[in-house]
């Protein structure tokens, strides 16, 4: 009852009530990224929604062009020479993520969810089993409870058993404990690259 009523109305409320000043930030950062690179100033990419809808996310471009076909694909560590210099502002800040306001008042995300993987990994739809499926079950969200417990330093294994856990207790509170628990991740920068090629200290 939950993620089917209050939560889509209090979504959509708030998107709408962010649209303006999170707007203002858009054009600066619009701006900021044709002035630092060449190339589009939104990156659209198919995701898995709810039930295994997909639709297309919406992203500001932080990586150059055609950035997927050239050196680790879908993975990205830290210096890596294909985000560019705004972008890799925008990642840390997490800025990049301001058009998906888009996508919650369109009703394919939430604020707070299970991220939503590309159609191809790391498995099609329709290899998950039953149990991994569940976090399809609720619209994806630009943060989410795997994101404050480690975000890319998971593995999607361990992304799936937080998802779950999310799925089995979701609720207001824990929405605002996780939005809460992502700013503190984005002041301290945490977790913003896979484990594999994460720079040793």
């Amino acid at each position: 009852m939950y993620d089917k009523t209050f939560k889509r109305t209090l979504d959509l409320i708030l998107a709408l009530a962010l649209a303006i000043p999170l707007g203002v930030v858009g054009i600066i950062v619009a701006i900021l990224i044709k002035l630092d690179n060449k190339g589009a100033i939104f990156f659209k990419q198919e995701r898995v929604g709810k039930n295994g809808k997909v639709f297309k996310i919406y992203k500001f471009r932080t990586m150059i062009e055609n950035a997927m076909n050239v050196g680790s694909g879908l993975s990205t560590f830290e210096g890596d020479p294909r985000v560019t210099k705004v972008g890799s502002l925008l990642r840390k800040t997490s800025l990049d993520e301001i058009p998906q306001l888009i996508n919650v008042i369109k009703g394919e995300m939430s604020f707070v969810g299970p991220r939503p993987p590309v159609p191809y990994h790391p498995k099609k739809y329709e290899d998950y089993s039953n149990k991994d499926k569940k976090r399809f079950t609720v619209r994806p969200g630009i943060t989410g409870y795997a994101q404050v417990k480690g975000r890319n330093s998971l593995t999607w294994a361990e992304r799936f058993v937080f998802d779950n856990e999310y799925v089995d207790s979701q609720n207001l509170w824990l929405d605002i404990k996780i939005v809460f628990l992502t700013f503190h991740k984005i002041i301290k920068s945490e977790n913003i690259h896979g484990p594999s090629r994460r720079k040793k200290k």
